[in-house]
């Protein structure tokens, strides 16, 4: 048995970081309307209407952004977007984050999150992961929440390139509708562990989970009939 086969059937970590990344970059997904969304792909940067003082939600997880947005059919979210952005940031925001929920046994209590919480220039969240078919998978992926200065150097910063990938989603979900879900797989964005380089730890991101070795999180999405359903805690 090769040690990519072993890898592969290696249970994935409940919370575990999944993502397309180099050397010096990490692949993120949003979607938008093509107000906002045909522009930035095609200067490559974000325009002036995006607003830079609002929360702004980006995921390392291709099919968790499909999940969120239909395959790109939901209203105001027609055109996905794989923003390739420096892993500097990517961890600078990691570094400073909070958990988006309370979560006993994490935080000595409530009163110390909310406080937390305004204060961090990023949310983590847990979502469920999703397969081709957009059903749960049992273990999580991550959502993280960027605000204020985070937010605005994402967007100004942060950024190395804008790519419009609805006609990539549009193909895989044909691809899925037509029972080639093999086909459909082999379409999906590379994605592996990811280790921040961070000095802090990521929320729900235990310590030992970054001794794993890489992982193929799209191994074990190819089974399972589709659902849409907005993001769960």
């Amino acid at each position: 048995m090769t040690a990519s086969a072993t890898a592969r059937e290696l249970p994935v970590p409940q919370h575990e970081i999944r993502a397309q990344h180099t050397a010096t970059t990490v692949t993120v997904y949003q979607a938008y309307p093509p107000s906002i969304g045909l522009p930035a792909a095609r200067d490559g940067r974000f325009p002036a209407v995006w607003k830079r003082d609002r929360m702004t939600w980006i995921k390392p997880s291709f099919l968790w952004m499909m999940y969120r947005c239909g395959w790109a059919t939901k209203q105001d979210q027609e055109t996905v977007l794989a923003v390739e952005i420096v892993r500097e940031g990517f961890d600078l925001a990691l570094d400073g984050a909070e958990l988006s929920h309370y979560v006993e046994g994490v935080h000595p209590d409530h009163a110390t999150w909310r406080r937390n919480l305004r204060r961090a220039p990023a949310r983590v969240q847990w979502d469920p992961e999703r397969d081709l078919h957009l059903n749960r998978l049992p273990y999580r992926s991550l959502q993280l929440g960027l605000s204020g200065e985070a937010s605005r150097r994402y967007a100004d910063e942060w950024t190395v390139s804008i790519r419009d990938v609805t006609p990539l989603a549009r193909e895989i979900h044909a691809l899925v509708r037509a029972g080639r879900d093999d086909a459909a797989t082999a379409l999906l964005p590379g994605e592996q562990f990811y280790s921040p380089g961070g000095a802090q730890p990521v929320p729900g991101l235990r310590a030992d989970r970054l001794q794993r070795g890489p992982s193929n999180s799209h191994a074990s999405m190819a089974n399972t009939p589709s659902s849409t359903a907005p993001a769960e805690p």
